[in-house]
């Protein structure tokens, strides 16, 4: 299967924590990074997911934001760092590769906020993701 999602970082399952209906997984990327998933509690059975299961970690670049100082007060628990290693501007929107530990993000953001931020190649970034954004397939 193909799929439109720019972000997908390979990855190992650490530990799963199952709650009514939904599920933390944590997985350690292959490049050493961690990130949480919250997804179904049938998902995670219908994927059979479990510590030691290797996965993709997918992330629409949408649902990725960029921080350029301290990321203090979040309730973001996805925060990998990373360096811009390249920026694509449009007329309203630009989009930014990361590279971070194990793999590359894209982050689909505004044009201003590029500005504001003052990206460019070679600055060093805080990637941010929410859980409950993070999906995961089995490899």
């Amino acid at each position: 299967m193909s799929l439109s999602m720019r972000n997908q970082l390979p990855g190992t399952v650490t530990s799963v924590t199952p709650d009514e209906a939904m599920a933390l997984v944590h997985v350690r990327l292959d490049g050493g990074g961690r990130l949480t998933s919250a997804i179904t509690r049938d998902a995670v059975e219908d994927l059979r997911l479990s510590e030691g299961t290797t996965v993709r970690a997918l992330v629409k670049s949408t649902e990725v934001s960029l921080a350029t100082g301290p990321v203090d007060g979040l309730s973001i628990r996805n925060r990998l760092p990373g360096t811009v290693s390249r920026i694509t501007l449009g007329a309203a929107m630009a989009s930014v590769r990361v590279g971070v530990a194990g793999g590359e993000l894209t982050a689909a953001i505004t044009r201003d906020a590029v500005s504001d931020l003052g990206l460019a190649q070679g600055t060093h970034v805080t990637a941010l993701i929410k859980s409950t954004e993070v999906a995961l397939a089995t490899v």
